[in-house]
């Protein structure tokens, strides 16, 4: 019952939000262990760039995967691929999650590397 509640916000939030080549989405995920962050262009259908707690980078710089300092690491790994890929300008995405803790600190350390949203 709570996953068709959650299915229902997310896809309300998407007819919405439209990712294109030039302002892609910034869809983050999160769950009670990791949080993922990806640049998605919804004209194509692909990903441009994507990020998370799982990654071989970010594993050595951490104790945990679920803090905010995780997510503030991979907010600032996301902002650096998608500089890499000249993209500046996205849309952001919280997943109908609420935008406090993990969520902010993700948002708020792609914004400081150059993120624009």
């Amino acid at each position: 019952m709570l996953q068709k509640t959650i299915d229902k916000i997310k896809r309300r939030i998407r007819q919405k939000i439209k990712g294109t080549s030039e302002k892609p989405r910034l869809s983050v995920f999160r769950s009670h262990k990791h949080i993922y962050a990806q640049l998605i262009d919804d004209s194509t259908g692909k990903t441009i760039a994507s990020s998370s707690t799982l990654d071989k980078n970010i594993n050595s710089k951490i104790n945990s995967k679920s803090t905010c300092e995780a997510s503030t690491i991979v907010g600032q790994l996301i902002a650096k691929k998608s500089l890499e890929a000249n993209i500046e300008n996205v849309i952001f995405d919280r997943g109908g999650h609420r935008y406090h803790g993990r969520i902010k600190a993700l948002a708020d350390a792609a914004r400081e590397n150059g993120l624009k949203f």
